[in-house]
């Protein structure tokens, strides 16, 4: 039926669980790195004692109650079914907000912060700083719908959060997100902009202003000086997903050790710690992400979005200010953040910008590091627009 939204729960089987454990004892290993860090990838040890952990050790079914605890759903929006979760207050007058995650996260990213979003007094907050969460899954990602027609960019699943925002009746609302949920974010403001109060950011995505390169902050030097390292010796995964999705997707959806390595490569390299990501996200919390990959087969589909639309998002953080966001905009810039664009970049294309903080500590997965310096960020800007 058109426009039902129906009920939802994670269920994956016993057989699914012993395949799962099964293909991982069988792995055929490579013979180990030619050197003492990360710069070949993943280290083979590390590789072999998380997926050893994640075979003997890793409890799925308390991890699935924990995600279970959530009110969760699913709707049919432009062809495709969409899972979200949707976390209402008990608060009357709480604000409704959308948040969108990235690859290669989902929305076990946001668990820990929809507790104080919806229920602040509960985590020693105010309740005018109620919100309403709903934290749907990308198409293609997790519990949601793999699209079987190209066309699925950030543009088409902007106007698909628009259409379910106003589905669950929601006339004013906010958007927010990081990654992939910083483009679509954006995007909603751009379609959305009569019923968008505003948009949060981690970070905003604006590229740096050459009207500013012989006056440049060490801020600045620094941050170009990153994304053009970024660009040479870590967006190999961007570009083979960019371009040939279908052919690693093999890989990441047969091999749950391929999958492992691929995508907890990218949470060492981009989060913010001191050569120990265990010290700030947990195997559980690792694996409960990889977990959203693995059950739903989603490697390649997950993929296939930066086919769809990264060339136009590498324009939007390397080229030039081509479009203006209008709507209130509030920007978090985590230490170890790429991009890190500053303000007087930004407010090239974000042309109201509200909140500016740049944060000491956190990295590219904010809300899954550092959760209440993220909800803090959330409730400063919402407050300015809500």
């Amino acid at each position: 039926m058109s426009g039902e939204v129906t009920g939802f729960r994670v269920e994956v089987g016993d057989a699914e669980l012993r395949d799962l454990r099964e293909r991982l004892r069988r792995t055929r290993w490579p013979e180990a790195e030619t050197v003492d860090d990360w710069s070949q990838g993943v280290p083979l040890g590390y590789v072999r004692e998380m997926c050893e952990y994640w075979a003997e050790e890793y409890d799925w079914r308390t991890r699935e109650e924990r995600l279970n605890e959530w009110p969760q759903f699913r709707t049919r929006i432009d062809g495709v079914g969409i899972h979200f979760v949707h976390a209402r207050s008990v608060h009357e007058r709480a604000f409704p907000l959308i948040l969108t995650h990235g690859w290669p996260g989902s929305v076990v990213e946001f668990l820990k912060v929809v507790g104080p979003l919806t229920d602040p007094e509960a985590y020693g907050g105010e309740a005018g700083d109620a919100f309403h969460v709903v934290c749907p899954s990308l198409p293609g990602f997790g519990f949601s719908d793999k699209p079987a027609e190209p066309g699925w960019t950030v543009q088409r699943i902007a106007r698909a959060w628009v259409e379910l925002m106003a589905r669950l009746g929601y006339e004013r609302y906010g958007a927010a997100g990081g990654d992939w949920g910083t483009s679509v974010s954006t995007v909603v403001g751009q379609l959305d902009a009569g019923r968008v109060a505003g948009i949060h950011l981690v970070p905003p995505l604006a590229a740096p202003d050459p009207a500013t390169f012989g006056d440049l902050t060490e801020r600045e030097r620094v941050a170009i000086e990153e994304m053009k390292e970024r660009g040479e010796s870590g967006d190999g995964y961007s570009v083979v997903q960019g371009t040939r999705p279908q052919t690693v997707g093999y890989g990441l959806v047969d091999s749950p050790a391929g999958l492992c390595a691929w995508i907890l490569e990218k949470f060492w390299a981009w989060a913010d710690h001191d050569g120990d990501l265990e010290s700030v996200l947990g195997r559980d919390e690792l694996l409960d992400n990889l977990m959203l990959y693995w059950v739903p087969g989603t490697g390649a589909s997950a993929a296939r979005l930066y086919w769809e639309s990264i060339k136009q998002v590498k324009g939007w953080i390397l080229g030039s200010t081509v479009d203006t966001v209008d709507v209130p905009a509030g920007c978090s810039i985590f230490r170890k953040e790429v991009p890190r664009p500053s303000r007087r970049w930004a407010a090239k294309r974000y042309t109201d910008i509200r909140h500016w903080n740049e944060l000491d500590r956190g990295g590219h997965f904010a809300a899954f590091e550092q959760p209440e310096l993220f909800v803090d960020e959330v409730r400063t800007f919402f407050r300015m627009v809500r």
